[in-house]
Order: structure tokens, then sequence, then C-alpha cells
């Protein structure tokens, strides 16, 4: 059967740091504060010429770069975002015109958080079905530009970056030994969607508006919602908890993080955390993530990985992979 390799990895991040530190000069709180709730001591902020069409194209070259292949290799692009370039055309399309891929589909998925999560899953069937050869599939954001900077609550938690994989199809076996993507599982929910959302859009107010978030509850739904993807994708493959060598979740919370790894009986170990300093970076959070553990020699080939996330909508998601 076919199955959706991963190729090379990459990401990109804006130069601009911005401390805990340096937030509290604006706002209520202090380095201590943020910390101790979210984990985060640091964010990335993209300058004020520096689109979210940049950063993917950005993470997407090095990607590129990574897995030794030219922009002609590939024939399709998508771009997970909730904070694209412009309302039209796709970041997806404008990425593809940069990066100098001659042709192909090329869109976006709005799935806000889990959007890498569905662009994988989607790449992965057009992969398989043998409508695209290789995919670029990138979650980018530029989440600053929708904060509300007098929100402690919610300005503290977000950054701007972008990730990358490319994808190319190879036979297996069908059995979970195999390299490339395994199983994913795609949800979502939309009768909580006034617990995160954004006040605005081109369809309504005809004004971006800034991201609003019930953060107790979202902390209760995303919990429960991960860990029972998590199982429910694991059951799918006849595999356990034990056999995942690496866990890469959507970096929204360090608190998420290990109350979701302790309820799956995963230890913190075994999980990539860059919240601390990345803070959350919506639908760039596992890719950057996996990149990061790629680079640094923490993930290797051969071994058994879960990506999942969680986010607005709400949509969640997990996809299995051999890397």
């Amino acid at each position: 059967m076919q199955r959706s390799v991963i190729l090379g990895t990459g990401g990109a991040l804006p130069a601009q740091r911005v401390t805990n530190d340096m937030l509290a000069a604006r706002l209520n709180t202090s380095d201590a504060w943020i910390r101790e709730r979210t984990g985060i001591r640091e964010r990335r902020i993209a300058a004020a010429d520096e689109t979210t069409a940049d950063l993917a194209a950005a993470a997407g070259a090095r990607a590129l770069e990574a897995a030794a292949l030219g922009p002609d290799s590939i024939d399709l692009v998508i771009v997970a975002t909730a904070t694209p370039a412009r309302t039209f055309p796709a970041t997806a399309a404008t990425v593809q015109a940069r990066l100098g891929v001659p042709g192909g589909a090329a869109f976006d998925v709005a799935a806000v958080c889990s959007g890498f999560i569905y662009a994988l899953g989607v790449a992965d069937s057009l992969l398989r079905t043998g409508l695209a050869a290789r995919a670029l599939v990138i979650g980018a954001e530029t989440f600053s530009r929708i904060l509300d900077w007098t929100d402690r609550a919610t300005a503290v938690l977000f950054g701007d970056g972008a990730g990358a994989v490319v994808l190319g199809r190879a036979e297996g076996t069908g059995s979970v030994a195999d390299r490339g993507v395994l199983g994913v599982r795609l949800e979502a929910d939309g009768r909580y969607e006034e617990l995160l959302y954004v006040d605005g859009g081109a369809g309504s107010t005809g004004c971006v508006g800034k991201l609003r978030m019930a953060g107790r509850e979202v902390f209760r739904h995303a919990v429960g919602n991960l860990v029972g993807v998590t199982e429910a994708l694991l059951r799918d493959l006849g595999l356990g908890a034990a056999d995942i060598d690496w866990i890469v979740p959507h970096q929204a919370n360090l608190r998420i993080l290990e109350a979701t790894a302790r309820r799956l009986g995963v230890p913190m170990e075994r999980v990539v955390t860059t919240v601390d300093c990345h803070a959350n970076t919506s639908a760039a959070s596992v890719p950057l993530a996996l990149d990061a553990a790629v680079r640094d020699g923490r993930i290797r080939p051969g071994q058994l990985l879960l990506l999942e996330a969680m986010g607005g909508g709400f949509t969640w998601g997990a996809v299995a992979l051999r890397f």
C-alpha cells in the first residue's frame, strides 16, 4: 500500500524575541505569573512588514533543503493558518509562487491550532490516492495581529512562526512497522465555538477582530479531547502508549501537555516541548516542535510519533506516523 513519508522538516521564527518581563512592563503581570500558569518564558513576534506568507515560505524552503529536493518536485502546497496574509488568494498560492513550485494544487486549511493536523491528514489522503506525488505541508501564523494586547489572559499565550514538512509517497506493507503516516483521526464540535473565537471576520464585521477565550473551559476540553482522540487512534492501529517514542503535541500550555501525558501514561521525557521558547503558535506549533526535535537529534528514523492538537471550533485530531 501507499504511505506518505516525511522527507524533510523546516521551521521559521521572527527575529524579534519578546520575553515575559517585556510584557510585564505593559500588562499587570510578571514573569513568575506567566511561567507558573503556562510554562512560557518568551515568544517571537513578527515585524510590522513580516507576513504569514513570509514565514511560511521560509519554513517551506528549509523543509525542501532538508529533503534535498527542489521546488519542481512539489505538486501540492497546503498551508494551515488562521491568520492568512490576505483574505484571498490563499497563502498557499503565494508560497507556491515565492518558492517557484511550478504547478499543482495550492490551498489553505482553516482549523486554527489543529490546522497542521488537518492539513497533514488531507495531504496524506491526496498522496495515497495518487492525486499528488509530493506535498509541502505548512503551518504558519502571525497570531500577534489578532491579539488584544490589553488582555493578559490571552496576550501572554501566543507567538508567531511557521513549520513545514515535505511528504512523499512510498510503498508500505500495510503494517505499523511501515515508515510514514499510519493513521489519522480528525474531530470537531462547533457547539463550543464561543469558548475560543475571534470577534470579527471579512464576512461579518468586515474587520479582522481579536481573539477571545474562556481559558478554564478550553483547558478542560483540551485535555479530554486530546486524550480521547489519541487513545482512539492507538486502538485503531492496535498500539498502546508504550509503543510511542515521542508525542509531538500542540504547544498551547505546559499544564495541558503535562495533564495529557499523565492521562495517557506517557512520561514527559517522551513529550517534545517547545512552548517555553515559542509560546502557542497555533497551526505552526506542531511542525515547529517536530522540526526542533528532528534537528537536535531526538527524533530519529524508525521512531513512532504521535502528533496531536486542539483548537478553536472546537477542532482536534491526531496523527500517528513512523519517522
